[in-house]
């Protein structure tokens, strides 16, 4: 990645934090968008090859801003990496408000949608470029209670596969990944009694990103990598 620059979304995020270490340690120049919180204050002293960016990526027209900040100062987009969504239980399907419905759409499919509505028009001019978006494990099959986060998080991979077909001859790879959970202090927290050498640390995650946004995944097209747990927790 040395030289490549890289947009970040939901950076301030445990995962995007631990992409952010990885992208920067393998020499990428970074553009860290946050919405709620500011990112880690470890790259606040390093403004030439890191620009922290603010921006509500369910809103079309903030993506499309966003995009032409990090043009203004680095010049180009080499990788998009959707990070940004959120999850929470829900109600039985028949009880589910509209309201829940739109929030975890926009929060995890729209923020999606419009970061790669204002990124892929800069790649296919350039003739290159690698996203990486960010489904779920849930969302390959329904589960009680978690409906409009499994709706949202499949809509990704159907996204995925589709902007994957849409710009593979523009040079551009787009895949996703499927995390399961994802060892945080937030879900040990959550989870204090469940069995965590099933989880996937942020780091592991982290490393299969880096290889989906490297040119070693340049045949990998709308792929959706399951990342559920280390091999080596025994």
């Amino acid at each position: 990645m040395d030289g490549k620059v890289a947009i970040i979304t939901g950076a301030s995020g445990t995962l995007g934090e631990a992409v952010a270490r990885t992208f920067f340690r393998e020499g990428a120049s970074l553009a860290l968008v946050h919405f709620h919180h500011e990112v880690s204050d470890e790259f606040a002293s390093l403004p030439e090859i890191v620009l922290s960016l603010s921006f509500d990526l369910a809103n079309p027209a903030s993506a499309a801003e966003m995009v032409q900040e990090v043009l203004g100062r680095f010049g180009r987009i080499d990788i998009l990496a959707n990070l940004a969504g959120g999850f929470s239980m829900g109600t039985p399907v028949h009880e589910a408000s509209p309201e829940t419905w739109q929030s975890m759409f926009s929060m995890n499919a729209g923020t999606v949608i419009n970061a790669c509505g204002a990124v892929i028009p800069v790649m296919r001019k350039q003739r290159h470029g690698k996203i990486v978006n960010i489904g779920a494990e849930a969302a390959l099959r329904g589960k009680a209670m978690m409906a409009p986060y499994i709706v949202s998080k499949s809509a990704v991979i159907r996204i995925t596969e589709s902007l994957a077909e849409e710009n593979r001859s523009f040079g551009i790879n787009v895949n996703c990944v499927l995390p399961g959970i994802i060892d945080s202090r937030q879900n040990r927290s959550q989870m204090p009694d469940a069995d965590r050498t099933l989880w996937a640390s942020p780091e592991a995650i982290a490393d299969v990103i880096a290889f989906l946004s490297s040119d070693a995944s340049r045949a990998l097209h709308g792929a959706a990598v399951p990342v559920s747990g280390p091999c080596d927790a025994f």
